[in-house]
């Protein structure tokens, strides 16, 4: 049996507007926060932008980190605090260490998200005639540092406190884990929007193909990352490494292997490897996700159930 996410107490009237509207609020704040620490990328007045996109350099690379730190992750915080005060800052916290969660979902977030990625590719016409091999050794010494930097530098450790750890476990509860997950993934696809409306991606002003094509890519992701979560008792560890994989995998290992496909078609094949996991998870969850309604929250401690 799977152990659903972490308990949500309900607003009182008597709390501020925050607490009364919380996920509103966190929306609004994740947004604002984002969007205007990235304005310099887009905000001018010939449209350029004050700023080039060139996230792993210089001020442009504190800017999106600056993003997502007072976007997803602050108003993740600000939000739990409004909410559930300082006891649930601390159940909040405890999350992030929640690792016995059972082996298995380990090798899910880390080995079949990349398969997943590169069975959706493969599928592609000509991608396997483009295939370029790689030493393997090099590869794996490579991989893992880079890893790590996406994990503590990018988006998976700043957004997922957001988006899994506060905005998920209530969107679950007012309209159930799938349509609660479909929510979240428009939304967290659309908070990208300032990188398409930029020089980003190796692809200029990301047309409105490009765009679709992402938050199919981003509702999909989000279907497999709730499973996930839901069935680690709520861990965001486990939902920060599978974010991890998915972004550092793509970048090391998949656009090497893959040269030739500019981002439309990686797009699409993403679309693909996790569409189809996605329609696989809902129909074997039978839409559930491994969704429970919570009833305590969970210590770390005891092992999780394995995979469903």
């Amino acid at each position: 049996m799977s152990v659903g996410n972490a308990s949500v107490e309900p607003a009182s009237p008597k709390r501020g507007l925050l607490a009364r509207h919380p996920l509103v609020s966190y929306f609004v704040m994740a947004y604002a926060f984002s969007w205007i620490a990235w304005s310099p990328w887009y905000l001018s007045e010939d449209g350029v932008g004050l700023l080039p996109y060139y996230p792993s350099s210089g001020v442009s690379g504190l800017l999106l980190i600056a993003g997502l730190v007072l976007g997803p992750f602050m108003s993740g915080f600000i939000m739990t605090g409004a909410t559930e005060g300082r006891a649930g800052i601390r159940r909040f916290l405890r999350r992030f260490v929640l690792w016995r969660v059972g082996f298995g979902w380990y090798l899910v977030v880390l080995v079949g998200i990349p398969l997943i990625m590169v069975l959706g590719a493969i599928v592609l016409p000509g991608v396997l005639a483009s295939f370029e091999p790689m030493d393997p050794l090099s590869t794996v010494v490579n991989y893992l540092p880079f890893f790590v930097l996406v994990l503590l530098l990018g988006g998976p450790l700043f957004e997922e406190p957001g988006w899994r750890g506060f905005a998920l476990p209530r969107l679950q509860r007012l309209h159930g884990p799938l349509v609660g997950t479909l929510i979240l993934g428009l939304l967290w696809a659309l908070w990208h929007l300032p990188q398409f409306w930029t020089k980003s991606w190796d692809t200029p002003k990301g047309s409105v193909l490009d765009i679709v094509w992402f938050v199919l890519v981003a509702v999909a992701l989000a279907i497999v990352y709730t499973w996930v979560f839901n069935n680690t008792r709520g861990s965001l560890l486990l939902v920060i490494l599978a974010h991890a994989s998915t972004d550092a995998f793509g970048a090391a290992i998949l656009y090497q292997l893959l040269p030739a496909p500019v981002l439309t078609e990686s797009l699409i094949g993403f679309v693909i490897g996790f569409g189809v996991a996605a329609v696989l998870v809902v129909a074997l969850t039978g839409g559930r996700l491994g969704y429970q309604q919570p009833e305590a929250v969970e210590e770390p401690g005891t092992d999780a159930a394995p995979p469903t």
